[in-house]
């Protein structure tokens, strides 16, 4: 018995040594993902803040040095137009508006009671509820003075209103950005395996003597998965509305687009590793291990305004990052293309750079 199991014990350890690419996997993923993982701070923090100051007082002035200081908030924009305000939250470029009304410092001086208008982009619940309580904070704090001295009737309040998801539902937060989490799931796992499937059959040789163009034969394997994943994205779209009411606010012709432009760069990624990997396995490994940093990096789960800066940095190279801002960004917003522009230009800028990777990598392989 002793002999059978250390001759068999040898023999699986020299076949795990020799398959030096799923040791590394093996190795690497586990630690490289609690190192990401192990700096996720779920506190809200930079929040991008649009400051409508129409007093113009010395008393505005203290209030928004104070937002500057409680480091929840970045101010991106000081105007004086409330539209603006709504324009940049419908766009995604800020999260918060905080409307300072005229006669601010008259009212508060009366103590007729100054009221601040807090604007609140609800599509992300985790960064609404922190926004406004660091909002509510920074008013107590300032109604302190008054209170201790008893000379002020009414001090300052905010009265918040909350756009795009006003019942707070978290179906309503949650689907928009699982379709592209699904289809990240589809897209890179499955075309994963398209060319090391070929090369394990013997037919990849076959492939290759034939007068193909390495673009063509790149667009011929990512097409049939891209068409796949349109299938995937329209039985989803489904559910969401009609089996968990959440409404789609933008143009559903956008929308199928935009997931166009998201498959493409996925499917290229899939491509990549087919074409490093030396067996399914190792390529399914590959695949798998991008999937976890681009969930909890891409805003979908975590906020992204709460990462650390070397995780934004991270996060902002997966295409699924940009995708759930256009996702949620059209289903929750109602936003148009010129509304998500950026995003849509990274994504096409994307594809276009990894199909050409793709392809010149299996001219490598050739």
């Amino acid at each position: 018995m002793w002999a059978s199991f250390y001759a068999v014990f040898r023999k699986e350890v020299l076949h795990i040594l020799r398959d030096t690419g799923t040791v590394r996997l093996v190795l690497f993923i586990p630690l490289m993902q609690l190192t990401l993982f192990g700096f996720i701070d779920q506190t809200v923090h930079d929040v991008p803040t649009v400051v409508v100051d129409q007093d113009r007082s010395s008393d505005s002035r203290d209030f928004i040095d104070q937002m500057r200081a409680s480091k929840t908030f970045k101010i991106v924009t000081l105007t004086s137009s409330s539209e603006e305000a709504h324009k940049q939250i419908r766009e995604g470029r800020a999260r918060v508006g905080v409307v300072i009304p005229p006669k601010f410092h008259d009212r508060k001086l009366r103590g007729d009671g100054a009221q601040l208008l807090v604007l609140i982009d609800g599509s992300d619940s985790t960064v609404s509820s922190q926004a406004l309580g660091s909002i509510n904070g920074l008013v107590a704090e300032d109604n302190l003075p008054p209170v201790a001295n008893a000379t002020i009737a009414a001090g300052l309040s905010a009265h918040p209103i909350i756009l795009f998801n006003p019942e707070g539902r978290t179906a309503n937060y949650i689907i928009p950005g699982l379709i592209a989490v699904l289809l990240m799931m589809v897209g890179v796992v499955l075309s994963a395996g398209a060319i090391v499937r070929e090369r394990e059959q013997g037919t990849f040789e076959q492939l290759l003597v034939t007068p193909i163009d390495p673009i063509g034969l790149v667009m011929g394997k990512l097409v049939p998965y891209l068409v796949f994943g349109l299938i995937e994205t329209t039985l989803v779209l489904l559910l969401m509305r009609f089996a968990f009411a959440v409404p789609i606010r933008g143009s559903l012709v956008f929308l199928f687009l935009s997931a166009v432009l998201y498959l493409f760069p996925l499917l290229s990624i899939g491509l990549l590793i087919s074409t490093r990997a030396k067996t399914q396995m190792e390529s399914q490994q590959m695949a798998q291990s991008l999937l976890l940093p681009a969930i909890f990096l891409s805003g979908y789960i975590f906020p992204f305004d709460g990462l650390p800066t070397f995780l934004k940095v991270v996060g902002s190279i997966f295409p699924t990052t940009y995708m759930i801002r256009i996702m949620r960004g059209i289903i929750l917003r109602g936003a148009a293309p010129l509304d998500l522009w950026p995003n849509l230009a990274v994504l096409t800028a994307m594809g276009v750079v990894l199909v050409l990777l793709a392809a010149r990598s299996i001219r490598k392989v050739a």
